[in-house]
């Protein structure tokens, strides 16, 4: 089997896609990082695609390499892996329809048959009473984890910041109910960090997401230290060696790597190792609803090294939810996901509608 041409949609002007074709008609979908699309596009179509015609998709291995080398020359690596990923996982789906089976077969078998979910909400600007609410509404769909983004980024230790007194809303309307994950994107300094992780500690929350800078690695372990609620962190983290000087210096207490961020199915896999040879837990990161969430949930559907709830984006998603790429349904049923059987990715794409929503730069 060959590649013989490649293309990459973007979906909305906003979700790119790695969609390779192969010389015996099987066609590989993989989704790149949502942010930067056109940066994807450009690399895949320019740097990425002389690499990949007329090679073995099932070379993985070599073809990630041979990116990650092209890449280097051409520009930061986090802007170029997110494109790699995309290819790099679809040529993996490639290989299960090849071999007609599930990428979990491919990647070591399953231990389990459906995947517990977060309810991730990436609203901001959400009132105490409102976010309350809204936790009480996903509870009611079955979620039993909600993770709120708050604080103001790009400021740091704006007074504007309302994470506590919301957290408090939460426990006051919904009790235990649920897990409460709090992610602030690195917008606090590490004393003021401390201060809030006592009061999230005081109220239960599950987690405490980039509470610093994410290239403040001393500042992090200062907070692991300081803090028994446990510190995440892993998002900004694109390739083994990042992640190893993140489990080093970093020392944070739960890691988060994402497919679709750290160069795909590949790297992914060689990140874990890193990670699990300091006995650290791993939850990913995932904004994505379909191709990101079908590659994490055939990673992790065989390893007891996720043990938590995993990342789910429930705002508005053009591709999902203004009209769905799929021919066939892929959602949440009461707080949890089904690991797809399908060959592949085991999700349809409907080419002809994807390319209908392609949108030029």
């Amino acid at each position: 089997m060959k590649i013989t041409s490649v293309e990459c949609l973007v979906l909305d002007a906003e979700y790119p896609y790695a969609v390779i074709h192969t010389d015996e008609g099987i066609t590989g979908f993989g989704e790149c990082f949502r942010r930067g699309p056109y940066v994807s596009k450009a690399a895949i179509e320019t740097i990425f695609t002389p690499l990949l015609i007329g090679r073995d998709p099932f070379d993985t291995s070599p073809i990630w390499d041979a990116m990650y080398r092209a890449g280097g020359v051409a520009g930061p690596p986090g802007a170029l892996l997110t494109a790699a990923a995309g290819v790099d996982i679809a040529l993996w789906d490639i290989k299960g329809k090849a071999l007609d089976v599930p990428l979990y077969k491919l990647l070591g078998g399953k231990v389990r048959d459906r995947i517990r979910v977060y309810a991730s909400s990436l609203q901001r600007d959400l009132a105490p009473d409102v976010e309350a609410r809204r936790v009480a509404e996903f509870r009611d769909k079955g979620f039993s984890a909600y993770k709120m983004h708050s604080a103001v980024p790009g400021h740091i230790d704006d007074p504007a910041d309302t994470t506590v007194e919301n957290v408090k809303a939460m426990r006051k309307l919904v009790g235990d109910d649920m897990e409460i994950l709090v992610d602030v994107n690195g917008a606090y300094s590490v004393h003021h960090a401390i201060e809030i992780g006592k009061e999230l500690e005081d109220l239960g929350a599950f987690h405490f997401e980039e509470p610093v800078n994410v290239r403040d690695l001393d500042g992090l372990a200062e907070l692991s230290d300081a803090l028994d609620i446990p510190i995440a962190a892993g998002e900004n983290a694109y390739t083994r060696w990042d992640f190893e000087e993140l489990v080093t210096r970093g020392k944070p207490d739960i890691v988060q790597p994402d497919v679709v961020k750290a160069g795909g199915i590949t790297e992914f896999e060689r990140i874990t190792s890193v990670v699990t040879t300091h006995g650290l837990p791993m939850t990913i990161h995932n904004t994505q609803p379909y191709g990101s969430t079908a590659a994490h949930l055939h990673l992790i559907a065989g390893r007891t090294d996720f043990p938590y709830a995993q990342e789910y984006n429930i705002e508005h998603v053009g591709i999902r939810d203004a009209g769905s790429i799929l021919k066939e349904p892929f959602e949440v049923e009461d707080g949890h996901i089904r690991v797809p059987e399908g060959p592949g990715l085991g999700l349809e794409y409907d080419l002809d509608v994807m390319r209908s929503r392609d949108r030029k730069a």
